[in-house]
């Protein structure tokens, strides 16, 4: 008997690799109703792993632009890929803005997407996580009947729904396991001072570690750049001060940490014990692998984009911060302390 297909796709094939029935998926080529949007993207990204194409898309629900910082730290692809799969599973196209060092400003990308009519904005780590920023730029766009969502940041007296890791949990689990394995000067680099995010962890550093080494955890905390040359220049700071450990605020910092003690002839985490944050891609594949503290991209960024589209709906949701929970992930950049770093 020959192979059932469907204008050249093998959907035996495509079944297999997907997981489904062969009906279901000639239902998703079709473009029926009645499949759950979780197996339909199953189904597509079997074809696009089998070279098959995509039959045509329907017609868009409606743009939807994203707004993040540069693509250099793998953290930001991963949150674009996330929002756009689900964009995507719910019928919105995404319409990606990335910033770098002189392109296009946040407000400039702002003024092009409202300019193409979209239908709402999702901002990751933007100025809205900046508390040097001017935030009236949202309330203007909010009361312009623009939809908005904001990921990793917030920006008091803007009336919109926020999604952040709770960086203060964070920086609490990395010092506990850090203390579990004997570790006490333990020091902090994160990134610079005016943004939320770093605030925090700093904040919640300094409450933990004063009980510990006094006035001088507030010495024990670096602003650098969030960049492996941040983590570089952070780490030769804290190893000047007999840290014997390093939280940091990305997983950037954290390889510029462990490039700097290597440099003094140090081993990690024989000598000085690094955590990351964020969990990156490949990040389990670094030598040591790193010990960080996982962000709930997927978790976040769906509840956030979930919350868009009710609010392009006409949904009253809530406004507000909506914290997530992170995980620690235990890898090989950390151990039981050893002699003191000098």
């Amino acid at each position: 008997m020959a192979d059932r297909t469907l204008d050249g796709v093998r959907l035996a094939d495509v079944a297999a690799q997907a997981g489904v029935s062969e009906a279901t998926v000639s239902r998703v080529l079709n473009g029926k109703q009645g499949v759950a949007a979780g197996t339909r993207q199953a189904v597509l990204t079997a074809m696009d792993q089998l070279g098959y194409e995509r039959p045509a898309r329907r017609r868009s629900a409606g743009l939807i632009g994203l707004i993040i910082p540069e693509l250099d730290n793998p953290i930001f692809p991963a949150f674009a890929q996330v929002i756009d799969r689900t964009l995507t599973m719910r019928g919105y196209t995404s319409v990606l803005c990335t910033q770098s060092p002189g392109g296009a400003t946040e407000d400039e990308f702002v003024e092009a997407l409202t300019d193409r009519g979209v239908s709402g904005i999702v901002f990751v780590s933007g100025l809205h996580a900046d508390t040097t920023a001017r935030h009236d730029r949202y309330t203007r766009l909010i009361e312009a009947g623009v939809p908005v969502v904001f990921v990793n940041g917030y920006a008091p007296g803007v009336r919109a729904p926020f999604f952040s890791d709770d960086d203060a949990a964070a920086v609490e689990l990395a010092l506990t396991h850090l203390r579990e394995l004997g570790h006490e000067r333990i020091g902090l680099a994160v990134g610079p001072q005016r943004f939320v995010p770093a605030q925090r962890k700093a904040e919640r550093f300094r409450l933990l570690m004063e009980p510990v080494l006094g006035d001088e955890a507030g010495e024990l905390v670096v602003h650098s750049l969030f960049s492996v040359e941040g983590g570089h220049s952070a780490a030769r700071h804290l190893l000047e001060r007999e840290c014997t450990a390093v939280v940091c605020g990305s997983d950037l910092m954290a390889l510029g940490a462990i490039r700097a003690a290597r440099r003094q002839g140090l081993s990690v985490p024989g000598d000085f014990s690094v955590v990351g944050y964020d969990d990156s891609p490949l990040i389990a594949f670094t030598d040591p692998p790193l010990t960080t503290v996982q962000q709930q991209v997927s978790t976040m960024t769906t509840a956030a984009v979930r919350t868009l589209l009710d609010e392009i709906s006409g949904v009253d949701v809530p406004t507000g911060e909506y914290l997530f929970q992170p995980d620690l992930i235990v890898r090989g950049s950390t151990g039981a302390r050893g002699a003191p770093a000098s």
